[in-house]
């Protein structure tokens, strides 16, 4: 069963008993992610996530390792455009230990300046490597054009420049600001006791500020943008995207269903296209995601630098189809089973349960059973799929981005 409570010290405390596993996955999940950062402080978000894992008051980076390992835990952290996540799993006995070990990273985390200048170097060594994967690289270049003059835009990693104007002090201020008890929500799933967690929990995050920033709702009118980037590679990269929709749009899982029936298996239209029957592409697919206010919908696929055009080409030809004939009601009753074999696997570990319930707690306040979300999956008509439909199939509504060679025009593409 899944509970819901606001702590007396202002977290919000989401909890998902199941009592037939021996485990449990405890999450601190932040409001504090790449749209809530300023042009000077971009990438403060993730350069947190790392140094909340370099020692603490009472414990070196080597002792909080060890520390874990002492339970036989798995502890890791991530950072995204809406919210960082710091989560620890663990055998459901070691519950209040893992906790203790993730509040002290939280709230006594010591940065120290020479350690922060360690770390500084680690993610300008992270960034190149991103950079190195032309993969990653164009989907950072697609968001930007897609929500160029919003918060979206912004980079979860940051820059080599901005990183060397974070100091402690910058740290520590930002944390006071977005790090407190409105701003958090605690996530723990799995089997263990949920009133002995709730005291535990209560008792260990006592120390976290009140008060909860406003989260802005900022965006801005989309225009179709383009962008080449010339790069000595073997592959030239495509990528296409629109602004998609949020996470609680009508429409949210007529996009999911589309994304699964245009690219989101080995059975789906651009995969058999592109792949399948032209040999284009080694890998080719779609991506939908939602964010809290708004969201985006992809493309992607890697050819030969001489095949660029004829790989867009391609593209729009399935989008024109789409557009002219929609989805048969088989393609449809598949990507309804595909939807929720992928749902249901990601619930079968505790992890999977944690960041459901986290993500959905923090983001838009309410949790959803999975009973509610295969009845929403179930419950998506044909009708609605070609409604939804629209918001794909028009060429000129893309932006596009390629990493290849040679610079690309995009107009000579489309």
């Amino acid at each position: 069963m899944i509970k819901t409570k606001t702590l007396n010290c202002g977290v919000r405390l989401v909890t998902e008993e199941l009592p037939h596993v021996k485990s449990v996955s405890v999450g601190i999940w932040a409001r504090a992610g790449a749209v809530r950062e300023n042009a000077r402080q971009a990438g403060i978000s993730h350069f947190i996530e790392h140094m909340l894992f370099k020692g603490t008051a009472k414990r070196t980076a080597k002792r909080i390792a060890e520390d874990v390992d002492r339970i036989g835990g798995q502890i890791n952290a991530f950072t995204g455009k809406e919210a960082t996540c710091y989560y620890l799993k663990t055998l459901s006995a070691n519950f209040a230990k893992g906790a203790e070990i993730l509040s002290d990273m939280l709230l006594a985390s010591k940065f120290d300046k020479a350690e922060m200048d360690k770390e500084r170097q680690v993610i300008r060594e992270e960034i190149k490597m991103l950079e190195d994967s032309p993969e990653d690289d164009i989907h950072d270049l697609i968001c930007e054009q897609i929500f160029r003059g919003a918060p979206l835009a912004k980079s979860v990693i940051g820059s080599p420049s901005t990183l060397s104007g974070i100091r402690p002090a910058t740290i520590r201020a930002y944390m006071r600001r977005f790090y407190t008890g409105g701003n958090i929500v605690l996530a723990v799933a799995g089997g263990f006791d949920a009133a002995e967690a709730e005291r535990e929990l209560e008792k260990l995050f006592s120390g976290l500020p009140a008060g909860a920033e406003p989260v802005s709702s900022d965006s801005c009118e989309y225009a179709p943008r383009h962008r080449s980037k010339v790069k000595e590679i073997e592959q030239s990269h495509i990528c296409m995207g629109l602004r998609g929709v949020a996470f609680e749009d009508a429409r949210y899982y007529s996009l999911m269903l589309l994304n699964s029936i245009m690219g989101g298996s080995m059975s789906a239209r651009l995969f058999q296209n592109i792949r399948e029957q032209k040999g284009l592409a080694y890998s080719v697919y779609s991506s939908a995601s939602s964010f809290t206010n708004d969201g985006i919908y992809s493309i992607y696929a890697a050819v030969g630098h001489d095949r660029v055009k004829e790989a867009v080409a391609a593209v729009l030809f399935e989008l024109e189809k789409l557009k002219k004939d929609g989805v048969t009601r088989d393609e449809l009753d598949t990507a309804k089973e595909q939807m929720k074999s992928h749902y249901i696997f990601g619930q079968e570990n505790v992890n999977g349960r944690m960041f459901s319930i986290g993500k959905n707690y923090l983001l838009l306040g309410k949790v959803f059973t999975p009973e509610e979300v295969l009845a929403k999956i179930d419950g998506v008509t044909w009708e609605q799929i070609h409604e939804t439909a629209e918001l794909i199939t028009d060429p000129a509504r893309y932006s596009g981005a390629v990493i290849g060679r040679r610079r690309q025009n995009w107009n000579r593409l489309l």
